[in-house]
């Protein structure tokens, strides 16, 4: 019998080595990882740079307390606010402590209480995470949630319009929703959104720790859309699979975050700072984006070839590497498949699957993959002409 609570539905692998983009599990089997630990290893397992830097650190200091300088925060806090529109950091350890301390800072900053998020959100698992997401699954057995988080469905303008009022301190989205479906913001609608949280001066927060660090082929995925966000949340990539999270601010929220006022024992360590440095240099290049640009277009334009003929297949969509396919029907035995021809993927609810190769994975692995997918497809359910 375990000792872990089983809060995880636990797939029958046990991953014992990861190179790149290969896992390994016990048995020395060898999978593309499409999972990536849900988005964190944007450079592939074991990236050789992240790990001798973090290697190398980890004979000089570990940790020493945010009562102490950092010099390797002020670095890595440069590069995010360099490539961003925000002028400020606060490093934590995971996404939802980074969006804990954007709903934090919302509140004090206008003094206002509701926040609208959007219906199929997630935004982690915390009292205040779990509230503002937009899925009654992630709320069912708790009691009361945190109050004042209204929701609003996504690309529907009239709806979050009739929910803004005098007391809504912010608007806190995903411009993909991954857990939601991988379910992609409209251009309309993000030009919409600017222009009612100016008019009413409401703060944007844009949740990006699925979305950020390269993930969509921009350094944020809100870089596609125009958009000018107050707040800006990232986890996952940041560190190449090393726990670490950041909030990024505009300079009018500075004064609303002084001493005393938030804070984090291990955030921001030498050791997380460390890995987010390497990852950021490595990532963060025009021509690095052009490459995941261009693969992730190849990669969904032969999804939808291979796929076509499927009856089961109803969509292809996505931007960059967070990239879903929307079925008919129900996707838990296709993913088994998956795994026991050597693919992991993941789902985003029940009839999605969703994919989330490495940023450098090459061609040939792509192919692959598309291959393997379609078979399981093939063997799973029953194919027949039906084109997308």
């Amino acid at each position: 019998m375990s000792s872990l609570f089983p809060t995880y539905a636990k797939w029958e692998v046990e991953a014992e080595k990861g190179q790149g983009t290969y896992l390994f599990d016990q048995n020395g089997k060898q999978y593309i990882d499409f999972v990536q630990g849900i988005a964190v290893s944007n450079l592939g397992h074991c990236h050789p740079k992240v790990t001798e830097v973090v290697k190398s650190q980890l004979d000089t200091l570990w940790h020493s307390s945010n009562l102490f300088q950092i010099e390797k925060q002020e670095e890595v806090a440069k590069v995010l606010v360099e490539n961003s529109v925000a002028d400020c950091a606060f490093f934590c350890n995971s996404g939802a402590e980074a969006n804990e301390a954007a709903i934090k800072l919302a509140r004090k900053a206008t003094g206002k209480h509701k926040i609208i998020t959007l219906q199929n959100s997630f935004h982690g698992r915390t009292f205040a995470t779990m509230s503002a997401t937009g899925q009654e699954k992630i709320h069912t057995g708790f009691g009361p949630l945190v109050s004042s988080f209204v929701y609003a469905p996504l690309n529907d303008i009239e709806a979050l319009k009739e929910l803004i009022d005098d007391d809504v301190a912010a608007i806190m989205v995903e411009v993909v929703q991954g857990e939601g479906g991988v379910r992609v913001m409209e251009q309309s609608y993000a030009n919409e959104l600017t222009q009612l949280t100016q008019q009413h001066q409401i703060l944007l927060i844009i949740d990006e720790v699925q979305t950020g660090i390269g993930r969509t082929a921009l350094a944020f995925a809100y870089q596609h859309f125009g958009l000018s966000p107050d707040i800006i949340t990232l986890a996952k990539g940041l560190g190449n699979g090393f726990p670490v999270g950041a909030m990024l601010g505009k300079a009018h929220l500075k004064p609303y975050f002084q001493a005393g006022s938030h804070g984090s024992t291990f955030g921001g360590n030498p050791l997380a700072m460390t890995a987010a440095k390497a990852v950021l240099e490595e990532i963060f290049d025009e021509d690095f984006y052009n490459e995941i640009k261009e693969k992730a277009n190849d990669l969904k334009a032969s999804l939808q070839k291979e796929l076509a003929n499927f009856s089961i297949i109803k969509e292809v969509r996505g931007l960059g590497f967070l990239i879903g396919v929307e079925c008919t029907k129900p996707i838990d035995k296709i993913l088994r498949k998956t795994r026991e021809k050597g693919l992991l993927v993941l789902p985003a609810g029940p009839n999605v699957i969703r994919l989330l190769p490495p940023l450098n994975v090459t061609y040939e692995q792509m192919n692959e993959a598309v291959h393997i997918l379609a078979d399981s497809i093939k063997e799973v359910y029953e194919t027949s002409s039906v084109s997308l």
